[in-house]
């Protein structure tokens, strides 16, 4: 439920061999490393959005 929420995995259109797998590997890891950084405040994809924008807070949220 939380990836449909936080990554519209629904929407994904990788259909194809092991495509789907490997993107929610992905995915579960970007949630579980986003999940663990607490210093920022607010929702998963307010700190999705601040890791795309801020390269030292993606540094930090990465070196978890």
């Amino acid at each position: 439920m939380v990836l449909d929420i936080a990554f519209r995995e629904d929407e994904s259109r990788v259909r194809k061999g092991h495509g789907p797998e490997n993107l929610a590997t992905l995915r579960h890891m970007a949630l579980n490393l986003i999940s663990r950084e607490t210093s920022s405040k607010g929702g998963g994809k307010a700190r999705r959005l601040r890791a795309g924008w801020d390269e030292d807070y993606l540094i930090k949220v990465l070196s978890i």
